[in-house]
């Protein structure tokens, strides 16, 4: 009944009113006043019915989503309307991916560092950094901790500071706190924690000389079956040249190295510049190398086929990448293995 009143008031009468005394000008003016009207009370409209909807006892709720983004890891939240703090994504710590678990590894017989290392897709150094070794001298039985990438496992000791282990492993401080998330939890940097530092710089261990044979007698021989073949399936970096005695071919970290023809491993071990090498002597005064090798699978005397593993993509010696020096010798001067 009020409501019916109104409307005759407002919609009938009073715009009857204005025009008789005003014209259309006095329409339009009440037009404009109530459309005003309305406007203003929308808001308040809109409330009433939210308070309506929600009860009495509605609940606030905040949510805090944390976020493993790389090395770190961040709390973001955001305030919609009304007050009520709300997360972007669901409550659920998640580890970064790119954070591997420590692994550990029993020795066995036949086992080498740099074989184990290259298993794992990680640099020997480190491999022996991480467990107090100061040559590659391994024995069955052995524990061995896994570094979970480039980088130096370490055990905090009284006194250091993230800082100071920066420095020692030529890093900057926020890739050690980052990585093992002392932003929020620096209770993992305290003595005797193991804490993880990649791309660590860590001090080379004395390798083993596996050993070599001076020669093969001719008749030991066996027949070669052919052109050489590549030791690997890679790109070509580096091609033979008066400065440089070989082929490089790169290929992936671990990649098999191949035996390029049949023929008797005359020697492998580790040698300046090219790291760690394996030889092996062909029929027809040829002889071939494979330098920068991550691991040796054959041993000095050991009769080899073509195609046979010999070795394994690595990074020893001085090299700026995975690869294979690959290097033949023609009663003993370098020539170029892609012509033969």
């Amino acid at each position: 009944m009020l409501a019916t009143a109104a409307l005759r008031v407002f919609g009938e009468r009073i715009p009857a009113f204005a025009v008789s005394f005003y014209g259309p000008r006095g329409l339009r003016l009440v037009l404009n006043v109530a459309t005003a009207l309305l406007v203003v009370s929308l808001p308040f409209a809109a409330a009433r019915a939210t308070d309506a909807t929600s009860g009495p006892e509605a609940t606030t709720y905040a949510t805090v989503a944390s976020l493993g983004a790389g090395d770190g890891i961040v709390a973001r939240a955001q305030i919609p309307s009304r007050g009520v703090l709300a997360g972007t994504r669901s409550v659920v710590t998640v580890a970064s991916e790119d954070v591997r678990p420590v692994n550990t590894y029993e020795v066995k017989k036949g086992d080498t560092l740099s074989a184990i290392a290259s298993q794992y897709a990680i640099p020997t150094d480190d491999l022996a950094y991480a467990n107090g070794l100061g040559d590659d001298s391994i024995g069955p039985g052995d524990k061995l901790l896994i570094p979970p990438g480039h980088g130096a496992l370490y055990f905090v000791r009284p006194g250091d500071t993230v800082a100071s282990v920066a420095a020692t492993f030529k890093v900057d401080s926020s890739v050690i706190m980052a990585y093992n998330r002392l932003y929020f939890e620096p209770e993992h940097f305290a003595p005797e924690q193991l804490i993880f530092v990649p791309g660590a710089d860590v001090p080379a261990v004395k390798r083993t000389q596996y050993g070599s044979i001076a020669s093969v007698p001719t008749g030991a021989l066996p027949e070669r079956t052919g052109g050489l073949s590549w030791p690997v399936n890679g790109i070509i970096t580096q091609y033979f040249w008066w400065g440089h005695t070989g082929v490089d071919i790169a290929a992936p970290y671990g990649t098999t190295i191949m035996s390029s023809d049949d023929g008797v491993v005359v020697a492998t071990g580790w040698v300046a510049v090219g790291g760690l090498r394996v030889c092996v002597q062909h029929s027809g005064g040829l002889q071939t190398c494979y330098y920068h090798t991550g691991a040796v699978f054959v041993s000095p005397g050991q009769t080899v086929t073509r195609g046979q593993a010999l070795a394994s993509i690595g990074m020893t010696g001085v090299t700026t990448g995975p690869h294979v020096h690959w290097e033949l010798r023609l009663n003993g001067a370098a020539v170029n293995p892609l012509l033969y």
